[in-house]
């Protein structure tokens, strides 16, 4: 890598060098992306031996402190300060010619680094947007409206629906795609280190801590997605409003603020009217919050997308196998409530792609949850071969007692009238055809009865089985 590497003369570092030695280690930061800057300033700090170094790009501000001093050889693009002595500073002109050099590619990198997993996992672990029903033709036309203007959006719909791609599409179509997208799952940060991942740390706060940015520094100029917003702490969600109301962020330990533009997008799988109710929300920071929604509507809201999505994650599972799956077994997934979503769904694919014996994904190589509907109601009927009749009562009696015996709901769930549902209900299996009774003999004096049809326009005559009693004069 460093005999490709020139300097200013035309001649590549020399061998064990301070500048060769840094740049082997420069290629591995910045491939590993996480961080780059951080693992640049460690490096810097390692190599030269510094302290306390700090990159700082054009426009970033540079806080003095004593001893700290700008290192040679920087530009306006960038600056890097660091204490140490003379000697040290001196010495590291070598390597400030080479992270100059690097300017445009760390800008490359901290503008995808955080977005990377989404772009590669978004569309694999939600099988992309796809969807062709009328409720999700209303949710890309939501998107694409919320994507003109520079508001807050919030996200809400049940967990596993897409909620971080429907944030990864609306930044995409914003006239800030060309910025960073920077996920944050709230839920999954210890409560007393959110206020630090998403205001950042100042260096020196402690011992042993090293300064970073936090999520609004690293989103500035792009877009900041905060899942699961309504786990925030209350002293977090204090200091959040604060930057909605100004964009400015100070950094834990730190003296001063720091002017961000960022846009906003945050997604809640509950309801945050509610827990404002419940006094676990504040009121204002909700208002603040919902300038714009976009409600996600869950996989069973949308069965017949279905068959796309399966379509899509078995050609990714399969690695190039032509796997494909069995009616019955699709019969099986559109029954099912799914209540983990798109991304159920997926983990189901994958169990079925890895389990299966054949290329033909059938319903014994599904999980016994997803296929227990299935065959309660469809298999019986197909094996049997019986009527609609039959399986409708079966799936009626399902029904029945998915809505816990509520015979008015269950008639709204089924669109059948409640007439309907009792002869549904009522059913117990095919008529019998009963057995011709013996004919009896006639007793003494009675008299076949006569099948008479009478002439057009002629009454009836009245047949009785036994004689006519006599009238006596």
């Amino acid at each position: 890598m460093t005999a490709g590497w020139t300097n200013s003369t035309g001649q590549p570092p020399p061998e064990g060098s301070a500048a060769a030695t840094f740049l082997e280690r420069a290629v591995v930061v910045l491939r590993a992306e996480s961080q780059a800057r951080e693992g640049l300033e460690h490096l810097i700090a390692q190599v030269c031996t510094l302290g306390a170094v700090a990159i700082h790009l054009a426009g970033e501000p540079i806080e003095w402190s004593a001893g700290r001093v700008l290192l040679p050889g920087g530009s306006e693009a960038l600056r890097v300060s660091a204490l140490g002595e003379p000697q040290a500073v001196a010495e590291a002109a070598p390597v400030m010619a080479i992270v100059s050099a690097l300017v445009p590619l760390l800008r490359d990198v901290e503008r995808k680094a955080d977005t990377r997993h989404v772009l590669q996992s978004a569309a694999v672990e939600q099988g992309g947007l796809l969807g062709t029903t009328p409720v999700m033709r209303q949710l890309q036309e939501r998107i694409a409206r919320a994507a003109r203007k520079n508001f807050i959006v919030l996200i809400e719909g049940e967990s596993g629906v897409g909620k971080e791609l429907v944030a990864r599409q609306v930044h995409a179509m914003s006239e800030r795609r060309g910025g960073p997208f920077v996920p944050l799952n709230c839920a999954a940060i210890v409560e007393s280190l959110i206020e630090a991942e998403l205001f950042g740390i100042e260096e020196r706060t402690a011992t042993g801590v090293r300064g970073r940015r936090g999520k609004f520094e690293q989103a500035d100029g792009g877009t900041l997605f905060l899942d699961e917003v309504s786990d925030l702490s209350p002293s977090a969600q204090a200091k959040l409003l604060r930057v909605i109301q100004e964009p400015t962020v100070e950094r834990v330990g730190g003296y001063g603020g720091r002017r961000v533009d960022v846009r906003i997008v945050a997604a809640t799988n509950r309801p945050l009217e509610m827990l404002c109710r419940r006094g676990e929300f504040r009121w204002d920071l909700f208002y603040r919050l919902n300038a714009v929604e976009v409600s996600v509507p869950p996989l069973r809201a949308r069965r017949d997308d279905i068959p796309a999505l399966v379509e899509a994650i078995v050609q990714r599972s399969a690695d190039g196998q032509p796997y494909r799956v069995a009616p019955d077994a699709l019969d099986a997934l559109m029954l099912y409530e799914w209540p983990g979503n798109v991304r159920e769904l997926e983990r189901v694919i994958e169990r079925a792609v890895t389990l299966a014996r054949t290329q033909v994904l059938d319903v014994d190589d599904l999980p016994e949850a997803v296929t227990g509907r299935y065959r309660d109601v469809l298999a019986p009927g197909g094996d049997a071969d019986d009527s609609m009749r039959a399986w409708g009562s079966r799936y009626a009696r399902m029904v029945l007692r998915r809505v816990a015996g509520n015979k008015r709901e269950a008639c709204r769930v089924l669109d059948i009238s409640y007439h309907t549902l009792q002869a549904y209900l009522s059913y117990t299996g095919p008529r019998r055809v009963r057995a011709a009774r013996p004919a009896m003999p006639l007793e003494a004096g009675d008299r076949e009865r006569e099948c008479y049809t009478p002439s057009p326009g002629r009454a009836p005559s009245v047949v009785h089985e036994r004689p006519a009693p006599r009238l006596d004069t």
